[in-house]
């Protein structure tokens, strides 16, 4: 079974789970039409398997389908958006 990723606004983050089981999480700050990253986390069992990536994706599509904007405070965030030019759009014109 492939890890989910969903949203938790409760919590301001976005979580990667397999079943219960937290497996990482992107945390960000919502500031009007704005989604602020501000850290990146995954469990140190499955630091390399791509579960960052896996979680990072996702939530810029999320954030994407609601026509909201990015602000990368999260060097992993910014980082992985360096390296798929193909979301650098969803970067707010004033970061």
């Amino acid at each position: 079974m492939e890890p989910t990723v969903t949203d938790a606004p409760e919590d301001s983050r976005y979580e990667i789970r397999d079943g219960d089981r937290l497996l990482g999480l992107a945390a960000y700050e919502r500031r009007g039409d704005r989604v602020v990253f501000t850290h990146t986390e995954v469990d140190d069992d499955q630091e390399h398997s791509g579960l960052g990536s896996h979680l990072v994706r996702a939530a810029l599509d999320d954030v994407r389908g609601r026509g909201d904007t990015v602000v990368p405070r999260c060097s992993f965030v910014r980082g992985w958006i360096e390296r798929h030019p193909e979301y650098r759009d969803l970067v707010d014109a004033e970061h």
